[in-house]
């Protein structure tokens, strides 16, 4: 296998944003990007399962080696914050089940790993990850582009002993 396949996940209930990217000779690769959708008419517990089913589709298509989710970070709304880790821990039994190593990041750490800066804004951050997977254009929806910013922060962050235990393995970086 040459370089690491890094699937990068924005995690949600209603819009999950997922962005899969090949990172080798310390260069990023877009492979994919989208988003899994749930319907608001749908049951709560439904959602959580059609999740879980379309992730699983997705790990299955792109064999990534790692999968990065983004940690919470609310201010306000509990409800919202609540069925979100609902949702991430469904996020993370998936990508577990499939026998992938899940990392997380945070808001600060992602946005430090694309920009070089912990509090950039939202169109800095979407503008970087543009530019270091050479698009032409920004990705879109938003929450595929923090996605695929995740996955980039892992990449950056396999500079660390991560990057040392991978390189055993026969990575290629």
């Amino acid at each position: 296998m040459v370089g690491l396949i890094i699937f990068g996940i924005d995690p949600g209930y209603a819009t999950i944003g997922w962005g899969c990217v090949r990172y080798q000779s310390a260069r990023y690769y877009i492979v994919d990007y989208g988003t899994i959708t749930t319907p608001a008419e749908m049951d709560f517990p439904d959602r959580l399962c059609m999740l879980h089913k379309e992730l699983l589709v997705k790990l299955k298509e792109f064999k990534p080696q790692t999968l990065a989710v983004e940690k919470l970070y609310f201010k306000k709304n509990q409800k919202t914050a609540i069925d979100v880790a609902q949702a991430r821990g469904v996020i993370i039994l998936t990508a577990r089940q499939c026998g992938i190593p899940v990392y997380e990041y945070t808001p600060l750490q992602v946005k430090s790993a694309v920009t070089g800066f912990g509090k950039a804004e939202k169109q800095q951050v979407m503008e970087m990850t543009r530019r270091l997977l050479c698009l032409k254009e920004l990705p879109q929806p938003d929450d595929a582009a923090d996605a695929l910013a995740v996955a980039i922060c892992h990449a950056n962050m396999c500079g660390t002993p991560l990057r040392r235990k991978l390189a055993k393995m026969n990575f290629v970086f």
